[in-house]
């Protein structure tokens, strides 16, 4: 992600098809944090948000991560855009090595904004760490671009299930960004386990999600905004949006990545849809 959003010192916004037995066995070699490159265009509505600033309006660089959940919206972390006046945004879509041009990628501005209302940006750990982005023009399936399929309202996934975090952050304390789409299988934390004293105490909100922990695998800086991919009833589901972590040791040990949890904001996620262009 682009900046972070320091708290309390040392709190932190951070911003293939895996097949179902690889959930269980996944094989870390040093990305996210602690995991490794995606085959290319596995993960269709991952995209990548970009920024281009009004002192140089013909470049774009990426800042977060997002996930495309309808022809005409991206979801992504609402702190991905506490940024200055006057800067314009857009999504790129079938993306994957950021520094390449593939012919499968393709972009779209962002028309209009939408921050849930109970976002504060001077208090992340507040939660409602989302918000939705109307494209200016609807996206369009090219065999590598695909809706991300959001959970059902509430859904709560027990204590180790297995997901996968994508995006392109940073892959070591203090290291450089990824050019190229990372992955990697983050366990759920459940909010019992997380919000304990020496995990992240009342920091964590039963409206997020954690996930990791191990002192190994995580998200960190450049990932925000991105998916926490589940699969669930046959299908992926994107359950989290990648909002805090430890910053700048992203994979400390009892500190998961911290997402907010889609399930507890459907209802928002439609309704902003539905009053604002439809889907």
């Amino acid at each position: 992600m682009f900046q972070f959003l320091v708290l309390l010192s040392c709190l932190g916004a951070i911003s293939g098809t895996p097949l179902r037995d690889a959930l269980h066995k996944d094989v870390l070699a040093g990305r996210v944090i602690g995991g490794h490159e995606a085959q290319p265009h596995s993960w269709k509505w991952q995209v990548s948000l970009q920024i281009s600033y009004p002192n140089d309006p013909g470049y774009y660089a990426h800042i977060c991560g997002g996930t495309l959940i309808s022809s005409k919206w991206v979801m992504t972390a609402a702190h991905c855009l506490s940024v200055p006046p006057g800067a314009s945004y857009r999504v790129a879509l079938g993306e994957h090595n950021l520094l390449e041009v593939d012919g499968t990628e393709y972009y779209l501005g962002v028309d209009a904004i939408f921050i849930h209302e109970g976002w504060n940006p001077n208090d992340i750990a507040n939660g409602s760490d989302i918000a939705l982005l109307r494209l200016n023009s609807p996206a369009s399936a090219n065999g590598f671009v695909e809706l991300g399929a959001l959970p059902p309202k509430g859904e709560i996934l027990p204590n180790d299930y297995p997901c996968y975090i994508t995006g392109w952050g940073v892959v070591s304390a203090g290291g450089g960004s990824a050019d190229r789409l990372q992955e990697v299988m983050l366990p759920v934390v459940d909010h019992k386990i997380c919000s304990q004293e020496d995990w992240w105490g009342s920091q964590a909100k039963d409206t997020m999600l954690c996930a990791g922990g191990d002192g190994v695998r995580a998200g960190c800086s450049g990932d925000s905004g991105g998916p926490l991919n589940c699969y669930r009833d046959d299908h992926w589901e994107v359950h989290g949006i990648v909002s805090f972590g430890l910053v700048p040791y992203c994979n400390t040990y009892q500190k998961p990545t911290v997402f907010t949890r889609v399930s507890a904001y459907v209802d928002w996620i439609y309704s902003t849809m539905e009053n604002n262009g439809g889907f």
